[in-house]
């Protein structure tokens, strides 16, 4: 058996059973899971699988599972001491516990526990299966608006949603990664709500979510080989110091393009699974193929500007878990800080209306949305899972108190990049097109300015639009190795076109990125800044 490493503990005050399993005579009456809690008296008989074992400063603790929850049993011989060295990992057993209470958390302490035979085991598996399969199945719920794209991408949120709910009920550990802006932020918090009572509820303990989950954001507008490459390391150390398993990677507003599929492939060499919830498009999809499920709506002949990751997860997040809270004006929130708006007027007035219901005004919404990517731009990679909270909503009087006393700071430093960003705009007639641009590093202060590029360049190219009343616009903000671009519908802009043009006019400068049709961002080598440039005149005036 593999050696166990050591884990600290602070376990006392428990029984010492004996040192040899027992024959399964003298064991009480069977119970389930699912169906211990603090209120249960005296001893109980469990039958399970062993899944995990870690040894203590103490006791030795063997987490089992009956595919209704889990349960942490601890056996003792002496401090530190492998008890029961007999029991290993993936062993059926029956045990007779005591059920008590440690740190406020539900464990038994081991008085009789003995394996399964062959052929008991063999029962036992089957049923397990079973009773998981049955326990993960989805009750797909009404959606709460009324949408084509909805209905069309229904089948794969029950797909997706099943996977979640069986990697949770097989204690398998979920990562979920998602874009570092307002909508990133605003997919991650709906799957995070939906998620972790399910984690508490499995393994009846309020600290499980820290065990079993993670979120966190990225800071490129794609899955990079960086986050992969940290999830998976951190994963693997995990297995072999906690005998946890490789996790499921749920990665949200990103995931969906080519530059997303080395990531991908990275991880599910180590044992990781992936589904991809993405509302951005792609010239090919590489990705269905490589992860669980893949929901986005360029995959069912849909535009993804008219639904954003936020308003997808939150919908999605209903499928997870029925009884989800706290989610409902998340999918207005998410949409007005993508402008989706613009492109689905009629879903976004439904969502307002509900999240009215809920005591959000469009300001408040829009207001929330500009402090979450001020926050975002703070923390950074961190997961800053109690800050987040606030944020959306928990408690709500708190979360009004931090908004009141932020978005004006934050609309000031807006006002500020604004004029910044103006006082060195560049602007030049291609066609009937107005070209403008702005040199990111050279007008604006370095690491940690707000606002971000990205967001420098949106108020720029919505200042202009509306003070010129120009129709036909596209605005980049240019930088030694990046371009971030913002265009109108008239300007007949593609993010997606523009990458395969350059590519093919300058191969040299190994042209990569994504975004939506008209926002987006691509990168390159930066002795090619000066022929990217010209290559991004020659491509708007190619379209005409």
């Amino acid at each position: 058996m593999k050696d166990k490493k050591k884990v600290n503990s602070k376990h006392k005050n428990f029984k010492k059973p004996m040192k040899k399993a027992h024959s399964h005579s003298g064991f009480s009456k069977e119970m389930k899971l699912k169906d211990i809690n603090l209120n249960t008296k005296g001893s109980a008989t469990i039958v399970g699988e062993i899944v995990r074992i870690a040894q203590t400063g103490g006791p030795t603790i063997f987490m089992i599972s009956d595919g209704t929850g889990s349960l942490a049993l601890k056996g003792f011989i002496k401090a530190g001491e492998r008890a029961y060295p007999e029991i290993e990992e993936g062993d059926c057993v029956k045990a007779n516990v005591s059920i008590g209470e440690y740190q406020g958390e539900i464990e038994g302490s081991i008085i009789k526990i003995s394996k399964l035979d062959e052929k008991e085991k063999t029962d036992f598996l089957m049923s397990l299966k079973i009773i998981q399969m049955e326990r993960a199945k989805v009750i797909p719920p009404e959606f709460m608006v009324k949408d084509k794209i909805l209905d069309k991408l229904k089948d794969r949120f029950i797909q997706a949603a099943t996977q979640i709910r069986l990697a949770i009920i097989q204690d398998r550990p979920i990562i979920v990664r998602h874009h570092n802006d307002a909508d990133g932020y605003s997919s991650g918090f709906a799957l995070e709500r939906a998620i972790l009572p399910l984690i508490i509820e499995q393994h009846s303990s309020l600290k499980a979510p820290w065990e079993y989950f993670l979120r966190a954001p990225c800071m490129a507008p794609l899955y990079e080989i960086d986050d992969s490459i940290r999830d998976t390391a951190n994963s693997l150390r995990n297995v072999a110091k906690f005998s946890n398993k490789m996790p499921l990677i749920i990665i949200a507003d990103n995931g969906s393009s080519p530059e997303d599929y080395m990531a991908i492939k990275q991880g599910k060499i180590h044992g990781a699974d992936f589904i991809v919830i993405d509302h951005h498009g792609f010239d090919e999809d590489v990705i269905s193929s490589e992860v669980l499920t893949h929901i986005n709506p360029f995959l069912v002949g849909e535009d993804g500007s008219h639904f954003s990751a936020g308003m997808l997860c939150a919908e999605f997040a209903r499928f997870v878990n029925p009884k989800v809270e706290n989610i409902s004006q998340i999918p207005a929130m998410a949409g007005f800080a993508d402008k989706i708006e613009l492109g689905n007027p009629q879903v976004m007035d439904q969502y307002l209306r509900i999240a009215e219901s809920e005591g959000y005004t469009k300001e408040l919404l829009s207001d929330i949305a500009l402090v979450i990517d001020y926050v975002s731009a703070k923390v950074r990679f961190m997961e800053v899972r109690e800050y987040i909270e606030v944020l959306f909503g928990e408690p709500r009087d708190k979360q009004r108190e931090l908004v009141s006393l932020l978005a004006p700071y934050i609309r000031n430093l807006d006002s500020k990049g604004l004029a910044i960003g103006k006082s060195n705009a560049k602007h030049k007639k291609i066609g009937d097109v107005v070209l403008q641009t702005i040199e990111i590093e050279e007008t604006f202060p370095g690491f940690g300015f707000f606002p971000k590029p990205g967001r420098a360049v949106s108020l720029v190219h919505d200042d202009y639009q509306k003070e010129e009343k120009v129709d036909a616009l596209v605005t980049a903000g240019v930088m030694n190795t990046a371009i971030t671009m913002r265009a109108t519908d008239a300007a007949n802009f593609s993010v997606h076109d523009l990458i395969v043009y350059l590519n093919k006019e300058y191969p040299d400068a190994f042209v990569n990125g994504g975004g939506h049709k008209n926002a987006g961002s691509i990168s390159f080598l930066p002795y090619m800044k000066d022929k990217v440039v010209d290559g991004l005149k020659d491509f708007i005036k190619s379209r005409r």
